[in-house]
């Protein structure tokens, strides 16, 4: 596991140390359940690395490891021209940490009852969403997005971040403190359109998990529950163009243009209702 330092560069997570957890933890974060494939990259910014990495390419364990463990880096880790090129073709612009704190102070205080009053289990089961969310600072705050200073654990101000503190000083057991983090990332969403921020966004989540155990227990979470929690994540940030509900360039269902995606893959993004174990497409929890 990667070291929380003071240098930029350990805002970078390895996906060779999503490896060295296990083959399947990356597997499982490049997933895309819509589709059934794997996320796709959804950017022109890696083509001249070859054809793998053209925009409409899946996201491949292979391509991101090994010798091209340093393809895929955080927004301030990238060039400037990188990104300036991404703000104008994409609109990416991240939000400073202090930014993100004072809105989800607002978030947080709308979520209490008018007292400023809620037991700390229902307050863990209330669901948030990040749109657009890049690399996730709403949700998990590892780091400043626009500086890339880490940011301690006890100061972190993400929507995510405060419900696992607030699991870490409710709960005494490990087997307590996991089935109410596991309640926590069930209740966080968030969807983004470029495939290297969500792998970034979900990479952010699911350390923040280990982080976080580590913290309470001062060892690294099971094995099984790390998968479980990559599973959830995998499920509750997803690929999305968020206009039309669809993934990014695919045709809306009965939708006749000319497109490079081919109309059988025409789908509405699906993600998991856990309290009933079931999927559920995303528009028509905005069209309710």
């Amino acid at each position: 596991m990667p070291k929380n330092d003071e240098s930029p560069a350990s805002v970078d997570i390895r996906e060779d140390s999503l490896l060295a957890l296990s083959a399947e933890v990356l597997d499982t974060l490049l997933r895309d359940h819509t589709t059934g494939m794997n996320i796709f990259w959804a950017t022109h910014d890696y083509e001249s690395l070859g054809s793998e990495y053209d925009y409409h390419s899946q996201i491949l364990p292979e391509l991101i490891t090994g010798e091209h463990g340093m393809v895929i880096r955080p927004r301030v880790l990238k060039s400037k021209e990188k990104q300036t090129d991404r703000s104008k073709d994409m609109a990416e612009v991240f939000t400073p940490s202090w930014i993100c704190d004072a809105q989800n102070n607002l978030v947080e205080a709308s979520l209490l009852s008018p007292k400023g009053e809620k037991d700390w289990m229902g307050y863990v089961r209330t669901t948030c969403l990040e749109i657009t969310c890049g690399e996730a600072p709403y949700l998990v705050s590892r780091y400043d997005a626009t500086t890339g200073e880490p940011i301690p654990l006890e100061k972190r101000i993400g929507l995510l971040d405060r419900k696992l503190r607030v699991v870490s000083k409710n709960t005494k057991t490990p087997e307590e403190w996991l089935e109410w983090a596991e309640v926590a990332y069930m209740n966080i969403y968030g969807y983004e359109w470029q495939g290297d921020n969500l792998l970034l966004a979900r990479q952010n989540l699911l350390f923040s998990f280990i982080e976080y155990y580590q913290s309470k227990f001062a060892t690294l979470p099971p094995e099984d529950a790390i998968h479980r929690i990559a599973e959830i994540i995998s499920w509750n940030l997803w690929q999305m163009d968020g206009l039309r509900g669809v993934p990014p360039d695919y045709p809306s269902p009965g939708e006749l243009h000319d497109n490079p995606i081919p109309d059988m893959f025409s789908t509405y993004c699906v993600i998991r209702d856990w309290d009933n174990n079931k999927e559920i497409r995303y528009i028509d929890l905005i069209n309710t």
